[in-house]
């Protein structure tokens, strides 16, 4: 059993970002997504953390929920 943690501190720290409440309220806050981009092709991501984004949607692992539930914050 895959027992990785999933909320938004861990994703965040998986993407190599300052996973504190308060960064990533400010992350969420201050970037957001072309209507109909995929989260992967923004251009305030890395080459490795637009991948980790990408295999995770595709792969629908633990992860996916968790870029399918920043997605949507990165759109409203």
């Amino acid at each position: 059993m895959d027992t990785t943690p999933t909320d938004f501190s861990h994703l965040f720290e998986q993407l190599g970002l300052d996973s504190s409440e308060a960064a990533i309220g400010r992350f969420i806050d201050s970037h957001r997504l072309l209507s109909g981009q995929a989260i992967w092709q923004a251009s305030f991501w890395n080459a490795a953390q637009a991948e980790f984004l990408r295999e995770a949607l595709e792969s629908d692992d633990n992860w996916s929920e968790l870029v399918d539930a920043l997605t949507a914050r990165l759109r409203s």
